[in-house]
């Protein structure tokens, strides 16, 4: 038996997550409950903080295969410690930099698009990045 444990309702009341959203988490492996004689869900009181992890990766826009990835390390009924939230940081410090890389590079290209004033996708570098065959003329170059 998990100590204190906690209800599906209880759970989504003290997290505001909604019950669905529990339900789905649980289904992708990222939180984990028992189930009481009566097929009842219980949840640790350890779901709180996956809970709140979970959360504060998808506000950075980090997509929950990277917190699955991240929990895998972690034993499913106990809240990750300092030292393996900081390793779970550091992974995901490196990806929102890439990310972040890539949307000032976006933002850049975009002002420049803007200011050249073509009003045109056919050769657009934003619209179709790298496009070698965009060279050759418009429409398609290769038929498959």
């Amino acid at each position: 038996m998990i100590a204190q444990e906690l209800s599906v309702g209880e759970v989504a009341r003290r997290s505001g997550v909604a019950v669905s959203a529990l339900h789905f988490y649980e289904r992708k492996g990222l939180i984990h409950s028992l189930r009481t004689a009566g097929n009842q869900r219980r949840y640790g009181r350890e779901v709180l903080r996956r809970l709140a992890v979970i959360r504060v990766a998808q506000r950075v826009g980090l997509p929950l295969e990277a917190v699955a990835n991240a929990f895998a390390a972690v034993p499913e009924n106990k809240t990750p410690t300092k030292a393996e939230w900081a390793r779970m940081s550091a992974l995901w410090k490196e990806e929102l930099d890439a990310r972040i890389e890539q949307l000032r590079l976006l933002r850049d290209q975009l002002t420049d698009c803007i200011g050249c004033g073509c009003l045109s996708l056919k050769k657009c570098r934003l619209a179709n990045p790298g496009d070698a065959l965009g060279e050759q003329g418009d429409g398609a170059q290769r038929w498959g």
